[in-house]
């Protein structure tokens, strides 16, 4: 019996070792998640799973989906159209020969670490089964972040042209109950909204086919709870975001097996790329993340992985700052500017930042109308030039800071007269403006040439500039390139992002060290394409605290706080008319990039004195809502009434809590916000603060909690009147008995 049993395992370890020579596992995996690929016995790269971590993956070998042979596929890693695939296609092709189909093989991969071991970077060789089209999946493993990131390039090494239709950058089949999408809608003044949506069989897309400054209205990127509404701290989710600033689209398809096949990258939409024999084309990086710890538990992922990897420059500090918009307009002269930036100075601020107007000559920027691409400094205004008051600005301890908007012309302007090529636009057809301007023609390298000497030419004006606002104040439209040959008219939607990045590369080489902010309109770039070269965003052209609250909210889901520009301005709010208090304007403000967006001319000395105490304030939290891990411990989307978020150093040693009443809620109704970021072995001491000469809202101002307490029981601050705001320091403290819990 025993030689029958031996003789029997060694039959099934040969059979076992014969089904493994012929299918492959490609493991991934972060400190808690994986991903998990097979080859199968036909070199068809197929997805298996992506979630928690599973340390002994090998029953995928043998996994069986059940489905019909003979109707559709198995989930693959990266689909194409052809062969018995109907699903949306990651990858859609004409072949040099007609041919419509495209069926990857797969060839072999190769595995390396980066970063001191913490990225795994696995390049998966796919090649068509007929004809000689590559396509190379690179996917990196970023461990301690548990987010991964994917890309493609495609290489052409047929006879002849081969076309593009769809090349994505990512796919993904999920499987699970039910699916709520939660993706981000608005429009000018209102970005950032969140929706969601439960999926339904067909197909859901988020896409932008403007061109540039596609995020004022959609955003590249999405939450997707698995089996019930996305919940803050509960329930399993997946998140992602693309890393690309032009034209992008985001399906997902919920098919028929009632698996959701995730694609995203950038759109097909009147874009189809031409490739010649022995070219390729990269697509941007998709990046994604799985939390079973709900939407929380993405953003943090998210968070971690933009800080690393995601945001230029995140070692620096952000400085707050005075922008001159709201404050002066177009409408100043020297001594407005200087006066401001006393005013700056007086209050703590750490730089001033000249906004639009200051530029042309024969065509003076007065208005929006003129003046738009003749970057010469304003005679009238500015008699004694750009240096004059950047130095005057340093002289008072503060950064100096300026506005350009290069890839715009305004018909009005010595640029347009002399560069009537370099417009967007089709021949014979209408040139629409928007805001009294045209758009350059980035896909064309003389333009490109053009854009970085607008920012050198503006940078030699003094060594004391630290600090670029780039706006981009149109989107792309009746599209043409005098530059691009008929036949590559499509390509104009990719290669003016590259062309984009290309001039921002350049830029960085020469000036790595200054500080650069991706506005456009305000959220119109607010993507991680942008972010590689940037250091933050504007996150909206509206600077109502109260509208804020939801912008702030949405953008922060995916985006860090330490590239959220947020800033104080005056009242009635220049947007929306709003009324709100001084303090919880600041206390909004300063649950992201600090700063002011007003003419301080117009506080009285009170308000002044407290914007002064408020800016030394958030200063001493700046580390924490900059490099903290945030934890919403409100929504302000649950009909409750109340935002509360808090932001927790990596230690948990110390944290910052803020809570909002946007809605009056009566007498005797009050929130409770529950600290879940704190560590419950830990004791802290609460304390209220940027409320100078007031009594608490918390009754427990000052007291020593466990974190167990304040994790569990939560705080109770008295909000009751819409605009009521509060802001708490957590600190840990050693008691000395266990008798001191909940005393001063």
């Amino acid at each position: 019996m025993r030689k029958i049993f031996i003789l029997l395992i060694a039959s099934v370890a040969i059979a076992f070792t014969g089904f493994c020579n012929s299918v492959k596992l490609i493991k991934k995996e972060t400190k808690d998640l994986s991903l998990i690929l097979s080859v199968n016995k036909d070199s068809v790269l197929l997805f298996q799973y992506f979630g928690k971590k599973i340390g002994a993956p090998s029953p995928f070998l043998q996994k069986q989906s059940y489905r019909r042979s003979d109707y559709g596929t198995d989930p693959e890693a990266y689909s194409t159209a052809g062969g018995k695939n109907f699903r949306e296609p990651a990858l859609r092709v004409t072949h040099s020969n007609g041919d419509l189909n495209t069926e990857l093989i797969y060839l072999n991969h190769s595995q390396k670490t980066l970063d001191d071991s913490n990225v795994q970077e696995t390049v998966i060789t796919l090649r068509d089964r007929k004809l000689p089209l590559f396509v190379y999946v690179t996917i990196k493993a970023f461990r301690k972040e548990n987010v991964f990131s994917q890309s493609v390039r495609i290489e052409n090494r047929e006879s002849s042209n081969v076309v593009l239709h769809n090349y994505y950058s990512m796919y993904l089949p999920v499987k699970a109950n039910k699916y709520y999408l939660n993706s981000f809608a608005g429009d000018w003044a209102r970005e950032m909204g969140l929706e969601e949506t439960r999926l339904t069989h067909g197909i859901k897309s988020i896409e932008s086919k403007k061109g540039m400054r596609t995020t004022r209205t959609e955003n590249p990127s999405f939450l997707l709870s698995l089996n019930a509404p996305m919940d803050e701290n509960y329930g399993e989710v997946i998140g992602g975001a693309l890393a690309w600033s032009g034209n992008y689209k985001l399906n997902f398809e919920l098919d028929e097996f009632d698996v959701v096949n995730i694609s995203a990258g950038i759109n097909p939409y009147a874009s189809e790329y031409h490739l010649s024999s022995g070219e390729s084309l990269e697509t941007p990086d998709a990046i994604y993340t799985y939390s079973a710890e709900g939407a929380g538990g993405i953003s943090r992922n998210l968070h971690d992985w933009a800080r690393g990897y995601g945001i230029y420059d995140c070692g620096s500090i952000r400085p707050t700052l005075l922008n001159s918009w709201e404050g002066a307009y177009f409408t100043f002269d020297e001594k407005t500017i200087t006066d401001m930036v006393d005013d700056a100075a007086s209050m703590g601020l750490e730089m001033f930042v000249l906004d639009d107007g200051w530029f042309g000559n024969k065509y003076p920027r007065n208005d929006s109308k003129a003046g738009l691409g003749d970057w010469q400094v304003n005679r009238e205004k500015l008699p004694r030039g750009i240096d004059y008051i950047a130095k005057y600005t340093v002289k008072k301890g503060l950064k100096f800071g300026i506005w350009i908007e290069p890839e715009m012309v305004n018909p009005k302007s010595e640029l347009a007269e002399k560069h009537p090529e370099w417009i967007v636009k089709s021949k014979g057809r209408d040139m629409p403006t928007i805001r009294s301007q045209w758009l350059l023609d980035l896909s064309n390298p003389e333009v490109q040439n053009f854009v970085y000497d607008v920012f050198d030419k503006v940078m030699s004006q003094s060594e004391d500039i630290s600090y670029i606002k780039w706006d981009a104040n149109r989107h792309a439209e009746s599209v043409g390139s005098d530059f691009l040959p008929a036949d590559e008219q499509s390509h104009f939607w990719v290669n003016y992002t590259l062309g984009f990045y290309s001039v921002l590369e350049r830029i960085r080489e020469k000036y790595p060290d200054v500080i650069i902010q991706a506005c456009a309109s305000g959220g119109g770039r607010v993507d991680y394409g942008v972010l590689k070269y940037t250091q933050e965003v504007w996150t909206s052209d509206n600077t109502d605290a109260l509208s804020r609250v939801f912008i702030q909210y949405g953008t922060n889901l995916i985006y860090p706080a330490i590239v959220t520009g947020s800033h104080v301005s005056a009242v009635p709010n220049h947007q929306t008319n709003n009324q709100t208090p001084l303090k919880f304007r600041f206390d909004i403000a300063m649950s992201g990039r600090l700063g002011m967006e007003l003419q301080p001319q117009d506080m009285n000395e009170k308000d002044k004195e407290f914007a002064k105490q408020a800016i030394a304030t958030y200063k001493d939290v700046r580390d924490l809502v900059m490099y903290g891990d945030l934890y919403r411990l409100a929504s302000p989307y649950d009909g409750k009434g109340y935002y509360s978020l808090m932001y927790v150093d990596k230690q948990k040693q110390r944290a910052v809590v803020y809570g909002y009443c946007i809605n009056y809620q009566g007498r005797g109704l009050t929130p409770k916000f529950r600290l879940r970021g704190l560590d419950p072995k830990k004791s802290y001491t609460v304390k209220e603060i940027n409320n100078p000469g007031k009594n608490s809202v918390f009754w427990g101002d000052g007291m020593v909690f466990t974190g167990e307490y304040l994790i569990n029981e939560g705080i109770n601050p008295k909000l009751q009147k819409i605009y009521d705001s509060a802001v708490f320091s957590i600190e840990e403290v050693t008691l000395l008995s266990p008798s001191n819990m909940g005393t001063n």
